[in-house]
């Protein structure tokens, strides 16, 4: 009970996280990656200790684009992003940052080890089939839940259990784009369609969790006959939240371990998709225990002032 009776705490701890993430996201915003703008990304490894100087390189690439990115990739390589180009150009670019023997730090052993180009119109499309994807899983969830819990009308009607759901699932997505806003201000760290994909298997993570408490709060409310008023609902879901604590905890506390090893030991191909998975699953862990369940009391108290109870 002491997750019921400590409610309001986890609420204002959910509220600040959500407010700042929102201001980030507003005041930074997320950083798009070439999946979602459209251009070209070049990954280029220099012989050891022979890596040109930055400005160097990005002076070398100004005359095909002038808005040119060049970032440092470890400590031989560069990683560049500049404006989609044709195999005229592509020709052009390798040549400037030294793929063989001319260019800047031109010579035999400079590499390219990624050269990846996406079209503008392309970009758009990918951004637009993110924003759908996320908004018909969260639809789907939302009926599945009604659905599934359509036999439960009291104290709690059905539907408002996907009601709890998806602010449960807002506050799991935000809380990642947030985190990444504020590190693509300050890092450079951009979204891709990797990232979607991370905020897609976060949802799906998050809603295992609240299905495992919900289902245990019908079950429990089947057992006592759904009577008792308020005080009696609020210890029922107070006990199907401690009943379910430990296989929750447990579940997600041995996926992120997991997530961090791979982290630490992965490629950096990998890092943002892993990242972005770990606050997501944490926040979600969080929403799904300390505030999806709650709030089931909450707007059950709420239902019986509006009927004139206590």
């Amino acid at each position: 009970m002491w997750i019921i009776n400590n409610r309001k705490i986890f609420y204002t701890i959910s509220g600040a996280l959500v407010i700042a993430s929102l201001a980030f996201m507003f005041t930074w915003k997320l950083l798009p990656g070439l999946d979602f703008t459209g251009g070209t990304l070049i990954e280029v490894t220099y012989p050891a200790e022979s890596r040109p100087v930055q400005a160097d390189v990005a002076a070398a690439l100004s005359p095909i684009d002038p808005a040119v990115s060049v970032r440092p990739s470890g400590e031989t390589g560069y990683i560049i992003r500049m404006k989609a180009v044709d195999q005229e150009e592509k020709a052009a670019v390798l040549t400037a940052v030294g793929v063989g023997s001319a260019g800047v730090g031109g010579s035999a052993s400079t590499t390219l080890a990624a050269f990846d180009s996406v079209g503008p119109i392309l970009g758009s499309e990918a951004l637009r089939k993110a924003y759908v994807s996320i908004l018909l899983v969260i639809l789907g969830i939302v009926l599945y839940i009604t659905l599934a819990f359509r036999k439960v009308s009291e104290p709690v009607s059905s539907w408002k259990y996907g009601l709890i759901a998806v602010v449960s699932l807002v506050h799991d997505v935000i809380i990642p784009i947030g985190a990444f806003s504020v590190l693509g201000h300050l890092y450079g760290y951009e979204v891709d369609t990797l990232f979607v994909t991370a905020l897609l298997v976060v949802i799906g993570f998050s809603v295992h969790n609240i299905i495992v408490v919900f289902d245990r709060v019908r079950e429990n409310l089947h057992l006592s006959g759904g009577k008792g008023g308020s005080d009696a609902f609020a210890e029922t879901v107070g006990k199907s939240v401690s009943q379910t604590f430990t296989r929750s905890m447990n579940t997600s506390a041995t996926v992120v371990i997991a997530l961090i090893v791979l982290y630490v030991l992965g490629g950096a191909a990998t890092h943002h998709f892993i990242l972005a998975l770990i606050i997501g699953i944490v926040a979600g862990t969080f929403s799904s225990v300390f505030i999806a369940s709650p709030l089931l009391v909450t707007i059950e108290k709420w239902g019986r002032k509006g009927k004139g109870g206590k």
